[in-house]
């Protein structure tokens, strides 16, 4: 079994003697508020049911089809018949939609739907706001799905015929055209004020293309990173090369919510949602974030703040962590913000093989979407099921608990599931 740890049901981060040392956690709210929350959605409802399609550069079929594939295979991994789904998530940006995949799927009437945006923060919501519904009575069988052709298909920001909204009008014609642009400006930040590395990156990226090296699914299976290979690989924004971005995939992935009282009849050993949250930080503008005094205190700090809130334990007994990886800098960024070390302290928590098998935190054991696919991050709620069944390609021994995060720099979404 997994080394288990105790800690405060709402811990606060550690801090530093920087000058941007922020507490985790805010004043405890009055007990009947977190009672009242803790109570609605802890542990209320269960993922049953996971599925997926092939993850690779080019898919022939359609969006739509592989939505589906993923969603029938997801439904048949819980034995639940597409006829009793009434709920569906998803993404704003995901270009299926609810009523076109329920009559395709072949579901009953459809009484909660649902859509999250700003991309790949909205991975986790998606899961969140099919747990409330369940929980609160308004559907019985939920399915999120998010479906993607990013690797043969355009790139969003390619679009010249559509008008800047307002936020990238201060940004893009100043040569923030990509969201690697964005994100290597507050890397770069990031390395000035506590001094993080390009080796602290490479830790990163390393570690996840360790675990797709287990994971005959991920696209960089069989594909071994070295430090040569990453240092000198062509930069894509400096400082950030091309093994800090991740993929470019067409794919598709689901996964099926129930109420825990259900969950027992179904298939498989149902993993629980233990809490769930959004984050949107005051005066945020996405990925710079400049409008704050602090850039480096991104939606990740807000989520937590909200996630350990009514949680049953803290950072220090999660057995294993599927964080949002669209960049290595994120993943420093957001071990901060989840506390699971100090301010600036994410890059040093890198080190010594604290993100593989064995270390201190595995991470992104399915290769993440730096090594295994990118389909928004949906892939690492998939991972986190399969950590607590016991059947990833990178088990961690007896993992019982697992936090799962969507994307760090925009509006953003966590879990904390627990088998």
């Amino acid at each position: 079994m997994a080394a288990r740890r105790t800690t405060p049901a709402a811990p606060t981060a550690h801090t530093t003697t920087t000058a941007h040392t922020a507490p985790l956690t805010p004043t405890a709210p009055a007990p009947s508020t977190a009672s009242a929350a803790s109570t609605a959605l802890k542990d209320a409802t269960a993922i049953v049911g996971i599925g997926q399609t092939p993850f690779a550069r080019r898919l022939d079929a359609s969006e739509k089809t592989l939505a589906c594939r993923a969603i029938l295979a997801a439904l048949d991994d819980a034995g639940i018949p597409p006829s009793q789904v009434d709920a569906f998530a998803s993404y704003t940006m995901e270009e299926t939609d609810e009523v076109e995949i329920a009559k395709a799927v072949g579901a009953g009437d459809v009484t909660f739907f649902a859509r999250t945006g700003f991309g790949g923060g909205a991975s986790c919501a998606t899961v969140a706001h099919l747990a409330t519904a369940i929980a609160t009575g308004q559907a019985s069988v939920g399915v999120a799905w998010r479906s993607r052709k990013r690797g043969s298909g355009p790139r969003p920001w390619t679009d010249t015929r559509r008008q800047l909204p307002t936020p990238a009008q201060w940004t893009r014609p100043y040569g923030l055209l990509r969201p690697v642009d964005e994100i290597a400006m507050l890397a770069r930040r990031y390395m000035h004020e506590y001094g993080a590395t390009r080796d602290h990156f490479f830790n990163i990226a390393l570690a996840c293309r360790n675990h797709a090296g287990r994971n005959p699914a991920a696209i960089m299976h069989g594909r071994p990173l070295t430090r040569e290979t990453y240092m000198t690989s062509r930069w894509i924004s400096e400082p950030l090369c091309l093994f800090d971005n991740c993929l470019e995939t067409d794919g598709a992935l689901a996964c099926v919510v129930v109420s825990a009282d259900r969950a027992r009849d179904c298939r498989r050993s149902p993993v629980y949602v233990h809490a769930a949250a959004q984050g949107l930080p005051a005066q945020h503008h996405g990925m710079v974030n400049y409008w704050n005094d602090d850039p480096l205190t991104g939606p990740s700090w807000t989520a937590a703040r909200q996630l350990w809130k009514t949680a049953d334990f803290g950072p220090d007994d999660v057995d294993v962590a599927q964080i949002y990886d669209a960049f290595t800098p994120l993943i420093p960024l957001s071990l901060e913000g989840y506390g699971f070390c100090g301010r600036g302290e994410g890059a040093a928590f890198t080190e010594d093989g604290a993100l593989e098998l064995g270390g201190r935190l595995p991470l992104n054991t399915g290769g993440g979407g730096l090594s295994e696919a990118y389909v928004h991050g949906f892939n690492l709620i998939t991972e986190g099921v399969r950590q607590l069944r016991g059947t990833s390609t990178a088990q961690v021994p007896g993992a019982a608990t697992c936090l799962v995060t969507a994307g760090e720099g925009v509006p953003t979404s966590a879990l904390l599931l627990r088998s």
